[in-house]
């Protein structure tokens, strides 16, 4: 993990809104686009962005790809998050 690529990827209003609703369950890519108002092109590269952070990973099914939250990475930055706080 390369946290200055995860603190990027998390820099963008609609990556984390993506994350947010990742935190209850799979999605696919057309789930995800649907609750934008952005192309779905443009949803393509978050999701690419955060694939890349290590933050999300997908799995394809049939001709449908599923994206979740990859829950290691974000536990290493809390605890860095958490050691930076000193607690």
């Amino acid at each position: 993990m390369s946290l200055q690529n995860t603190l990027k990827a998390l820099a963008d209003p609609i990556r984390r809104e993506i994350m947010n609703m990742l935190k209850d369950g799979r999605l696919s890519a057309g789930e995800i686009s649907e609750k934008f108002d952005v192309s779905g092109p443009s949803i393509s590269r978050h999701l690419s962005v955060l694939k890349d952070a290590d933050l999300i990973r997908d799995t394809r099914e049939g001709k449908y790809i599923y994206y979740e939250l990859n829950a290691s990475v974000l536990e290493e930055i809390m605890l860095w998050l958490t050691n930076l706080k000193g607690e």
